[in-house]
């Protein structure tokens, strides 16, 4: 897994590439708490370049959006989520729980 991060003047944008699994969770979990522990709270997520997310990596993404959210400060949306990981996202009830873009301008954008 490889994670690149642009700071823009309002948001962090993380690309994610390759695979989210039980190994590689808390590398994941850990980038989005650094954004969360540096003061960034509006993060947008680009999942185009995602093979696969375990319930290890679910759970990262519902502890981000806990941190973001949290006393209205920001959230953390989705960009561009592959369609077998945006089932897998239905299937656990996360499609309510975070905002989904087709491309990152608009992400970037929407905060």
């Amino acid at each position: 897994m490889e994670i690149t991060t642009q700071e823009f003047k309002h948001c962090n944008l993380f690309t994610v590439k390759g695979r989210v699994d039980s190994a590689t969770a808390p590398q994941f979990a850990k980038a989005l708490d650094k954004a969360t522990a540096d003061g960034r709270f509006k993060i947008a997520l680009d999942m185009s370049e995602l093979e696969y997310m375990s319930s290890a990596g679910f759970r990262a993404l519902l502890a981000a959006q806990r941190n973001c959210k949290r006393y209205n400060r920001g959230e953390v949306v989705l960009v561009r989520v592959p369609e077998r990981i945006h089932e897998a996202l239905e299937l656990a009830g996360f499609t309510e729980l975070f905002k989904t873009f087709d491309d990152p301008v608009t992400a970037v954008g929407s905060f």
